[in-house]
């Protein structure tokens, strides 16, 4: 089964000051308990280009999508995962899984791109 890392990037400037809300916490932290007891969580490893990656936003309470390449960077990498899927299909929405648990003023950005293997 291929492994996917999940970069997550935010734009710095539009974190809150007081950082992720208790009830966003506890959200991310039920969603972790369920991918950790699916047995999804994996390790570190080399990626395809990014020209083989997916971006997927949650803003405005709506998601989109975007095929790379990403060209232009003005995110940083706030966090990550790395889960196996079935397909790069399934592992775009376990991170879409993970963006909706995000209040709507949130813009967070979740690159998707699968893990080479040697």
């Amino acid at each position: 089964m291929p492994r996917y890392l999940t970069m997550i990037r935010i734009d710095e400037r539009d974190v809150p000051a007081e950082g992720p809300s208790p009830e966003l916490q506890q959200r991310m932290g039920e969603l972790f308990e369920e991918i950790t007891k699916a047995g999804v969580m994996l390790e570190t490893a080399g990626l395809l280009p990014s020209a083989q990656g997916t971006r997927v936003t949650w803003s405005g309470g709506a998601i989109s999508h975007l095929d790379g390449p990403f060209t232009e960077t003005k995110e940083v990498v706030g966090g990550y995962s790395i889960i196996k899927a079935e397909n790069k299909e399934d592992a775009v929405r376990w991170a879409e899984r993970f963006l909706r648990t995000h209040e709507d003023y949130w813009t967070i950005t979740a690159e998707v791109r699968e893990i080479v293997e040697m």
